[in-house]
């Protein structure tokens, strides 16, 4: 039986990235943005194979979508033509993910939503669809207690790493790796594909197109059902993905050559799109997904260490708990006392989204290197929530009281 593929790539960078880099560390910047534009130039003229999921957090889309920005990189890359060459939905499906890239289940709950609302408000406006069956969650970074928020913002499925699926029923290796399955959660269920973590190593590193045929046929060569190999890496880091020398990157080097080899009938394997294998295929058995992440470096992506490791990062998430549940009692004191204040509205509204870009997952992963990064999101938070402590309780607020009376 054919092997189907869904190739899944990560694309993010953190807010003011590409600016930074561009001013300090041009090359590097340029190899980014080349990276992101060579992905659809690649795949023009291959709509009848070419397959490919892309999560791109909201973060890097505000930077490509910025009228500035794209005026400040305009010889380098029309971010314009980018991202509509992007909507291109024979070749591209673009999965849902959260705005900010948090890692979510590290994040307070209440703060959850509002990554997800913001993301899917941007990537509607951008990509001119309303639904988004697919869910990258940041990081990889997956908990069960999750399932519940990403059905109710419309999620079909949620791309898991396969050292975290743990079969509920039993299971043959190659079923619990190439079947997607269902998880379930506090009433509410949801379809996990599965990452295979040793193909998306390779794939990140760089690999060979007969290996990987392979590879992928010593794995599902005991399926007695058509396989769905879904590897997944970043898309726009390393040298495998930044190479712009033709016939050295993956483009050029490995998913050409892999769409030219299906043409000929020389490979049994089905470049496919996720949705497309689900509406065939359907979900088998029921599996637990581990809370973890996937592996980067020298992590394996079990409890988070990457992010909770240091007594900085300890620190940091407890900043998040206190100033999201102050901001949520001065949202809802601001409800009650004074909902249509536009003053105290627009503070609230600044210390709200200074919370979620804090919650970047890059700001703790580095160790201790940007958690100031997070730390100077937060103390404009405090800043913020003082003004709104004052429009609320304040001495105007108090003699309007007063007189009214």
């Amino acid at each position: 039986m054919p092997a189907h593929h869904a190739l899944v790539l990560n694309l993010h960078q953190p807010p003011g990235n590409l600016e930074h880099l561009l001013a300090h560390a041009t090359w590097e910047a340029k190899e980014i943005l080349f990276a992101l534009d060579r992905m659809p130039r690649s795949l023009w003229g291959q709509e009848d194979l070419a397959r490919v999921h892309l999560s791109l957090s909201g973060t890097l889309l505000e930077t490509l979508s910025s009228p500035a920005f794209q005026d400040r990189v305009y010889g380098i890359v029309d971010c314009g033509k980018l991202l509509w060459h992007l909507q291109n939905t024979e070749i591209f499906d673009i999965l849902g993910t959260g705005y900010y890239h948090p890692v979510l289940a590290l994040i307070p709950p209440a703060d959850r939503p509002e990554h997800l609302r913001r993301w899917q408000a941007l990537a509607r406006h951008l990509f001119w669809r309303d639904a988004f069956q697919g869910f990258w969650p940041p990081e990889m970074g997956f908990s069960m207690e999750l399932i519940p928020l990403l059905k109710q913002f419309g999620y079909r499925y949620v791309l898991v790493d396969s050292a975290h699926v743990e079969p509920v029923q039993r299971m043959t290796w190659p079923q619990l790796r190439y079947r997607p399955h269902i998880a379930r959660y506090d009433g509410e269920e949801i379809i996990v594909v599965v990452r295979d973590r040793e193909l998306s190593d390779a794939q990140e590193s760089g690999m060979e197109l007969d290996w990987f045929l392979a590879e992928v046929a010593e794995r599902t060569r005991w399926c007695d059902f058509e396989p769905l190999v879904t590897t997944a890496t970043d898309g726009e880091n390393g040298g495998w993905f930044r190479n712009i020398t033709e016939g050295a990157n993956y483009w050029s080097a490995f998913y050409l050559p892999l769409l030219a080899r299906v043409r000929e009938g020389a490979a049994d394997i089905r470049p496919s799109f996720i949705g497309d294998y689900l509406d065939r295929h359907g979900a088998h058995g029921e599996v637990h997904v581990a809370t973890g992440a996937w592996n980067t470096g020298w992590h394996s992506g079990r409890g988070f260490t990457q992010w909770t490791g240091s007594d900085a990062q300890k620190r940091m998430l407890a900043r998040y708990a206190d100033v999201s549940a102050r901001l949520r009692t001065m949202v809802q004191q601001g409800a009650a006392a004074a909902p249509d204040d536009p003053g105290l509205l627009a503070v609230l509204e600044e210390a709200r989204w200074r919370l979620l870009r804090a919650e970047t997952s890059c700001n703790l992963f580095w160790g201790e290197a940007w958690v100031e990064r997070a730390a100077a999101d937060l103390d404009a938070a405090d800043t913020a929530l003082a003004d709104a402590e004052r429009h609320l309780h304040g001495p105007a607020r108090t003699g309007a009281a007063s007189k009214s009376l």
